[in-house]
């Protein structure tokens, strides 16, 4: 973060539910606050105005700009004071640096205002104007905590039937998406209750939801039942949790897509919307998670540190000459690295990246590592896009 003016302030919040811890530094270090304070619009602003009539300039630094930090930025930013934010896996490794071992609120607001007075370039900037990004980042949030919801309903779903009948699951389980699926684990929750609503009944049940599959899902269905005799112990206990996830786990998805037509509105409404979506692999809630995280990629200088940011960046390991490689850091926002490899994998459809990706098997990557190499090699490109706001070119064809 490079600063415009001289900051004759800086104030490190601790954030908290019912109150944040305050520490006010001047450049030379001198603590000229370092106090709680109720988390309360009226408090907060009589601290900001109070510290910009005595000192002058302000800078507001906290580790969490979202949630409990939402609304001391807010006023900070109404009473003219400049924010920023120390990203919390930096504030971890900084806080390493400072002696002692005692975790309070007080060392955590000390530490914050010291590394925004000597350290700068650790600050991320808060952009003021970017509501969209605000609203992006609640519903983003909200979207990941019910793709988690899914993935648990969906293991306990495939959980149950494979006790019960594992001929079965392995017709519906890699189903469970589907709402056809979905609508016959309601009204049918266990094996029997399948073979007594019979063929045709199943058939006029799914064809509405799947008119293409019905009579060969239903035709599977019942290749699955007769290749089990034996009623397994809790079997009829199904009947009862089977339509309960099936519904819970329709609702869930309705949810999610609710919420992605609302993503995909707020996307398409930023100036940058464009630009991600151009790549290839990136969609709706990738582009927003990028841009949640990334934004116009001006708070990295290079692509490395985007790279590194997002822990797809190479970590050499050396000692001597008994150790001695390379290998994927563990650290980095694990959102955004999931959300790079994801679009890496989506690319594959396109030549230029499944070249690349099997020119990284072929000298001898495992397929995760091959698809980190191409996150990795599209971050570059990504970056280059943000930075010049152009739209994605593929790449020239090579001569002879």
């Amino acid at each position: 973060m490079n600063h415009d003016g001289e900051i004759d302030i800086y104030l490190g919040l601790d954030v908290g539910k019912g109150e944040h811890h305050g520490t006010a530094l001047t450049p030379a270090g001198k603590k000229v606050f370092d106090k709680p304070m109720p988390n309360s619009e009226s408090r907060l602003r009589e601290l900001f105005e109070e510290l910009q009539v005595k000192h002058g300039n302000v800078l507001v630094v906290v580790d969490q700009p979202a949630s409990m930090g939402a609304l001391p930025l807010a006023v900070a930013r109404d009473t003219g004071c400049r924010v920023a934010y120390l990203p919390g896996l930096t504030m971890r490794r900084i806080a390493d640096l400072y002696p002692g071992e005692s975790k309070t609120d007080a060392r955590d607001a000390a530490i914050i205002a010291d590394a925004a007075r000597t350290m700068p370039h650790t600050l991320r900037d808060l952009a003021r104007d970017d509501e969209t990004v605000a609203e992006l980042n609640m519903l983003v949030g909200f979207d990941d905590d019910l793709a988690g919801e899914v993935t648990r309903i969906k293991n306990r779903l495939r959980g149950l039937l494979t006790q019960i009948h594992p001929s079965l699951e392995r017709v519906l389980g890699p189903r469970l998406d589907h709402p056809a699926v979905l609508v016959l684990l309601e009204r049918h929750g266990s094996p029997a209750q399948l073979r007594k609503a019979g063929r045709r009944r199943l058939v006029t049940l799914l064809r509405p939801k799947a008119p293409r599959m019905a009579e060969r899902l239903v035709a599977d269905i019942f290749d699955a039942l007769d290749e089990q005799t034996v009623v397994v112990p809790g079997t009829e206990a199904s009947a009862l949790i089977v339509p309960s996830l099936a519904a819970s786990l329709s609702a869930v998805l309705d949810q999610r897509k609710v919420l992605a037509t609302r993503i995909e509105e707020l996307l398409e409404a930023h100036p940058l919307s464009q630009v991600l979506t151009s790549m290839p692999g990136i969609g709706v809630r990738t582009a927003a998670r990028i841009l949640i995280d990334v934004g116009d990629g001006s708070g990295f200088a290079t692509a490395g540190h985007l790279a590194a940011y997002a822990g797809l960046a190479p970590a050499t390991r050396r000692s001597g000459s008994s150790i001695r490689g390379e290998q994927h850091s563990r650290r980095g926002n694990k959102q955004l690295k999931r959300a790079f490899y994801l679009a890496a994998f989506a690319s594959l459809s396109q030549p230029d990246s499944r070249a690349y990706y099997d020119r990284k098997r072929h000298e001898g990557k495992h397929h995760v590592a091959a698809i980190v190499c191409l996150a990795r090699r599209r971050i570059d490109v990504l970056f280059a896009m943000l930075r010049d706001g152009t739209f994605y070119q593929p790449p020239a064809p090579a001569t002879a």
